[in-house]
């Protein structure tokens, strides 16, 4: 026999039911946001799985660029993986813009960290993390186009968000 649902709380899988709480579906982007966000917060010190998994709440807006916002934050290109090089320049050319844009992968909830500008410096996070880096791309193509500040931080909620 196959296994198929009740419809009552309960699957039948081979011969065992197993009881469930029906609850929100989690998303693939969401689950894959929380795996992300729990091992960055665990790499950059948390001791505690549990408090890396509370640390990445999904709350707050964008954050406003810091007055006077510079890239001496950045990793220099010598200090950061090949494959990622190219695109620590391209965000040590707009701190400005990358410090106005909330991180979507979950590390903007770490202590410390108060944009995406933040996965861009001594931790490193950028270099590993696809949507820290992919949000760094989108902001940088976006800005050389002429597109807003506003309008970049849509985009990368239309995309990561």
């Amino acid at each position: 026999m196959g296994g198929g649902s009740t419809g009552m709380g309960a699957h039948w899988n081979g011969g065992v039911a197993r009881a469930y709480a029906p609850g929100p579906a989690v998303t693939r982007r969401d689950a894959l946001k929380t795996l992300l966000g729990v091992t960055g917060a665990l790499a950059l010190g948390s001791r505690n799985p549990s408090e890396a998994l509370a640390a990445v709440s999904d709350g707050g807006g964008h954050p406003e660029p810091r007055p006077g916002i510079d890239a001496s934050s950045v990793l220099p290109r010598d200090r950061v993986a090949p494959h990622a090089a190219d695109l620590y320049d391209q965000v040590r050319e707009i701190p400005h813009i990358v410090d106005g844009i909330r991180c979507q992968c979950g590390c903007a909830d770490l202590p410390g960290m108060y944009s995406l500008l933040s996965c861009y410096g001594a931790s490193g996070m950028a270099q590993y993390c696809d949507i820290c880096s992919g949000e760094g791309r989108l902001a940088y193509r976006l800005h050389t186009q002429g597109k807003s500040l506003d309008d970049i931080r849509a985009a990368v909620d239309r995309r990561f968000g």
